[in-house]
Formats: structure tokens, sequence, C-alpha cells
């Protein structure tokens, strides 16, 4: 069996990873400090698949530390790299320990992929690194605007610095995945988002507004030049974006990368807005949202979607559930 180290694995992302890992045969250990996550991630990793997870709790900005989980795990055959700091607002509050947690994190984990001779390096990136852009949907080519966020200027950052360490290192390939909005919750009911404190994020924020966690849920703005108003985001369904990276990890592995740093979106493909989100959470749910119009967000981007089919021709991957099938998940996980 391959073994595969994710970075961040307790996460949101990161546990659903480890499921698709598991189903195709991988052998997954898991790294992550717990200081925004929580190992009932992987119980629940645990109750769907009947594999019991080893986490080593290891903050990556200790380079020794980090370097001593691959002593003691030799022959790794790939790293997906999760483990970073994500909130958009907070960025803008304190960026200072944005760019110290997830830019030095990245260099320890890509000196360790080096040093421990890696072959596969898998970066999780984001849609955000496009900045606010004037010409739709997305493409891998498509040049970066200005990062809105301290966020999205160390996914930025850290894409360059792979770059770089790609280059220098011709015999290790290295997948960037930029990421569109990943949403909903295993099928199994098992497994979903765990939020820390209030969530932040919009699917959360809606299912906890449906269960009367929340009194009301805001809009942040409904004067974009969108259809409606509201922003446009690419939702994708968290499974969906967890099968991507087995397929990197594959496509690798049988050499059919062109080159040794290779760059994919992974989206729907086409833009839902925050209004036609809640329209289909009520849909599936039955039910109806209290939620007011608030102004604009520091940091949100307009409108993003994706033109995924580098990702669907070359990669092999096709997203299997649409925004109904996300909202539902979702719903069924918070509603267990």
């Amino acid at each position: 069996m391959k073994k595969v180290l994710v970075t961040g694995g307790c996460g949101y992302i990161g546990s659903h990873t480890i499921i698709s890992l598991l189903n195709n045969g991988y052998e997954v250990i898991c790294l992550d400090d717990n200081s925004r996550s929580t190992t009932e991630t992987l119980d629940g990793v645990e109750a769907i698949t009947g594999v019991k997870i080893k986490n080593y709790q290891v903050d990556l900005c200790d380079a020794e530390k980090t370097k001593a989980v691959f002593e003691a795990n030799p022959n790794i055959f790939g790293v997906i790299h999760f483990a970073a700091y994500k909130s958009v607002g907070e960025s803008v509050s304190v960026p200072l320990l944005y760019h110290k947690n997830n830019i030095n994190g990245l260099i320890n984990i890509l000196e360790c992929v080096r040093d421990f001779d890696v072959k596969n390096f898998v970066f999780s990136s984001s849609c955000s690194v496009y900045g606010n852009i004037e010409k739709l949907p997305v493409v891998e080519e498509t040049i970066f605007g200005e990062a809105e966020s301290p966020y999205a200027r160390t996914k930025q950052l850290g894409e360059f610095i792979i770059r770089d360490f790609s280059k220098a290192n011709p015999t290790i390939n290295s997948m960037v995945l930029r990421y569109f909005n990943p949403a909903g919750a295993h099928h199994s009911g098992k497994l979903g988002e765990i939020s820390f404190g209030r969530p932040i994020y919009l699917v959360p924020v809606i299912t906890e507004t449906a269960l009367g966690k929340r009194d009301k849920m805001t809009v942040f703005g409904s004067d974009y030049d969108t259809r409606d108003g509201s922003c446009v985001r690419d939702f994708i369904h968290v499974m969906d974006l967890a099968d991507a990276h087995t397929n990197a990890l594959e496509f690798v592995a049988e050499s059919k990368n062109a080159t040794n740093c290779e760059v994919f979106n992974l989206g729907m493909g086409k833009g839902v807005t925050v209004l036609e989100a809640i329209l289909a959470f009520e849909k599936v749910s039955g039910l109806k949202l209290n939620y007011e119009i608030g102004d604009r967000r520091d940091g949100d981007v307009v409108e993003i979607y994706a033109e995924p089919s580098k990702a669907f021709n070359v990669l092999g991957w096709k997203p299997q559930y649409n925004i109904e099938d996300i909202m539902k998940t979702a719903w069924d996980w918070e509603n267990r």
C-alpha cells in the first residue's frame, strides 16, 4: 500500500480526503496540530471506513518535530498539504499571523519532501489567488489579480514558492489544486464540517440558522453587479473535492503529468449566488430561512467561478454532486 501523509487531516477537507484515499487503497497518516480542528473528525473517518488513522499532533512551523514525523514514516509516496489558517476576515485583522503560519509551514513541509525523497506533493490552493477578475470563467492561465485578503496573499505566495521549488527539484511532482467553494458533507451523515466558534462560511451559517442556533443570518451585499445583487461562488461538494486528490496522486503515479508542477481548477464550472444557495437549501429542507441583507464585507470577491475542463479532460475528474446535493448532505450532517 502506498503511504500518503495528509497535513491538516483533522480538518474539514482533509478528513473527507482521507476517506477517498482509504477507499482507493492508500495507507494514510495524518499530521495536524489541532489548534483549529479536532480528532473527532478521525472518529468519523473510522465510523465510515473502519480504519483508525494515526494523527501526529505537530505544528508544521516546528521544523524539527515535522522532520521527526518523516523519520518515523519512511517511504512516503505523497504529501497532501491542507494545513493552513483560512479565515478571510481574521487574516485582514492579523495578517502577520497568517503569513507566519501558512508560509513557514509550507516551507518546512517542502524541505521534508525534498530531504526524505517524497516524489509527489499536492498543495491546497484556492480560487482566491485570482482576486477580482475581469473575465469569467476562470482558467488556470488567468493572471493573478490583487489579493483581496492576506489569506489569499499567502496562497499566491505559496504557489510561487512551489513553482521555484519545482524548478530546483525536477524529480518531485507538485500538483496545485485551486479549489472554489467546498461545501456539503459525507452522504452517510457521519462526517461533515465542524465549526470552531461561530461559522463564517455560507453553508454552515445556513444550516445553523435553520436549526435555530442563530436568530437570523446576513447576506453581505445586495448591490453587486450580479444577477440578483449578491456575490457569486462556485460551490463544490467536499467529496468531489476529496476524490480529486486521489485522482491527482494516481495521475502523477502513472507519469501522466506534462511538467513537474501542474495546476488545476476544481469547481462545478458555474456560479451560484448567495441568494440562489439559500433558495436551494429551502427547497431540499422544506424550511424558510430568516435572513437579512447587510453591507458588503471586507475581503469578499464579487463573482468567481471555474472553467474546470482541464481537470475534466486531463485529470479525469468530474464532480458528481450539485448545489442541492450539497445542501441536503450539509443539512443531514447538521441535523443529525
